[in-house]
Parts: C-alpha cells; structure tokens; sequence
C-alpha cells in the first residue's frame, strides 16, 4: 500500500511512520506542516529509505493537498495532523479551530474528490483513517466519589468534550462520521488513550517530568495529582493504528487503550524512582514535587475499554506501563540533544494554559 500519513513529523505520527517503514513493505507519505511540535529529526532514522517521501504542507492547504493526492496517488489515509495540547488550547484556541476542524474539513473534501476518480478497485480499497483522542468522551467517575464497579469509556460513549481541544476534536469526528453518511466515504475512526514514549514534545507531563527532573527544576503537578489517565505506550498504539487501517471495518471506531490507569502523582513518582535508579543523586528526585493551581475544566479521569479492537483486530498492547515508562526515561536520557532542539526560544517549559 501507498499510505499518506498526516502530521507525521508529531509524536505518534512519526512513530506510526517509523512502524511502517521498519515492519512492512508499504510507502509512506509524510505530509507535515512542522509546527512547533513537529520534527523531522523524529524521523531521522528512516529518511533515507526509498519507501518514504515528505511533504512539508498544511492540511488547510487544499491547493497543495490536491498537488499531493495527484502526484502520489495513496490507498489510504491515515489522519494524525492535529493541535493536540489541553493548556495550549486554553490559552489560544484559534488554532485547534483552524487545524482540527477546518483543516480536517479540508482533507475529507479532497479525499472524497480524489476517492471518487479512482477506478472501481481502488476505489473500493480506499480508506480514511481518523485519528482521535479518548477526551472527546469528557469525564468519567473517580475511585473517590464512587463506589464499586467503575465505567469505561466504550465506542457507544457519548460525547461531552471539556477543553477548547477536545471540543475541537470532537468536531472532527463528528465531520468524519457525516462524511461516511453523506457521500460514502470509506472512513474509519480510533479514539486512543494518553500515549508516552520517545519523541515526545516535552510540553506534556511525562517529558516534561523527566526533563525538569535531570535539570533540577521543579515538578508541577495540577490539583492534588489525582486526576487518572490510562497510558498507553506509543509504539503499541502505532502497532494498533496499522492494524486498523488495514483491517478495520469501514464505518466503524475503535477505543485503543493501553490497560494502565494511574494517577497523575503516581505516573510522576514512578519516574522519580526510575531516575534514582539510572541516574543517582544526592537527594531523591520525589523532593522536586511541587503541586500548583489546576488546569481549568481538568477531567478527572479517563479510562478505555479496549475489549472491541482486542476481539475484532486481535490487538492487545505489548508494553504494561512499567516496562513501557523504563524505556522512555531511557530514551530521553541517551537523546537530551533531540530535545534540545525540539524546544523553540518560545518554549522553555513554562506553564501554559491559565486564564490570566
């Protein structure tokens, strides 16, 4: 297959690209803006390889976006573009207006043109895949206001976005779903839970925690650090996505979790312990635990039922977070100087997303 995978210089649209390139025999398109979270150094490792092309093109850019369909002619799409951070979509949420909505929009009109030229074959192996994010489902009970059995997030969830971005993404979706209904377009949906791993912008909490720690800094959490997330290594997820856009069933959505809810004090403890471990010193790095004012709108917990993809797609995470966690500090440790350079001058993980 040729595959046109958007925001494939982000986090898990490299890792995705990565997958393909070092586990099959398909060709990759990586059409990439490069915003301040995209780097092509994630996916320095593969460039070279005469399965893998770049375009630097913004998914609004429906004049290059035809360019591009024209001239590489792809089976499949695999949409991962996306302003995809809660605080930054506090502060400025024109952006995830622009990009998430209208530039999603845009790509499903020139799928759709581009789908309905194909000849019968083609057309009918065609598909768009749309990456989502579990925080469309908004907010789910918590141990401590519940008593027993706690639910889950399933592909039936309704809806309730909290933030600027995932009511942004929740759009999307939506626009996803009318473009299958409406004119048939052959379009498959994932919704996946907080993914970590190498390449990972250091504006999220994991990277960020690490960084911060080897640096001395501080270690901010929200609240009291019980909001819950369920981690989900992003290699597993990047495995799962493939397996989705080659064996999903059109129309249909897919919950990707990673079977791992933590507390956010427990995620940021457990990597405190590790850095003792790799990297000792003096004083535990726990001692760098700071609790600040909350995120406005914070849900307090997230949780996937990944029963669906596991049953259907035979699909179950590899990773458990312990081991998946251990390789990431790994990682940031043997490549301080890839996060150097990811960090722009107008980012030196400060707080984003207050409302003053």
């Amino acid at each position: 297959m040729k595959i046109l995978v958007t925001g494939g210089a982000g986090f898990i649209g490299s890792a995705v690209i990565r997958n393909i390139i070092n586990n099959t025999n398909d060709e990759v398109i990586n059409l990439d803006k490069l915003t301040y979270a995209g780097n092509l150094d994630s996916v320095k490792d593969i460039e070279k390889n005469n399965r893998y092309t770049f375009e630097q093109v913004d998914i609004c850019d429906r004049t290059e976006l035809e360019r591009v369909f024209n001239q590489y002619k792809p089976d499949a799409v695999m949409h991962l573009a996306a302003e995809s951070h809660v605080d930054r979509s506090i502060t400025g949420p024109a952006e995830f207006i622009q990009t998430n909505i209208v530039g999603t929009y845009t790509l499903l009109e020139v799928s759709r043109n581009y789908w309905l030229r194909l000849e019968a074959g083609k057309k009918a192996e065609f598909r768009f895949h749309h990456i989502s994010t579990d925080e469309v489902y908004g907010d789910l009970p918590h141990p401590s206001d519940v008593e027993g059995t706690l639910p889950m997030f399933t592909e039936t969830t309704a809806y309730d976005p909290s933030s600027p971005y995932s009511a942004s993404k929740a759009s999307s979706d939506h626009l996803v779903r009318a473009w299958r209904r409406t004119y048939g377009l052959p379009t498959i949906i994932t919704n996946c839970s907080n993914n970590y791993g190498p390449y990972h912008f250091p504006e999220k909490l994991i990277p960020l925690v690490i960084l911060n720690a080897l640096d001395g800094k501080d270690l901010p959490i929200y609240g009291q650090g019980d909001q819950i997330r369920d981690w989900l290594y992003v290699e597993d997820h990047a495995r799962a996505l493939y397996k989705v856009v080659t064996e999903g069933a059109i129309g249909e959505t897919y919950n990707i979790g990673g079977h791992n809810e933590k507390q956010n004090i427990q995620v940021v403890q457990t990597i405190c312990e590790i850095l003792d471990e790799l990297v000792p010193k003096e004083n535990r790095y726990v001692e760098q635990i700071t609790f600040v004012e909350d995120r406005p709108g914070h849900d307090r917990r997230y949780a996937i039922d990944a029963r669906k993809i596991e049953k259907e797609l035979n699909w179950v995470p590899q990773e458990t977070f312990e081991s998946g966690l251990k390789k990431t500090v790994q990682w940031y440790l043997e490549n301080r100087i890839w996060c150097e350079n990811v960090q722009s001058g107008n980012y030196q993980r400060e707080r984003l997303g207050t409302l003053n």
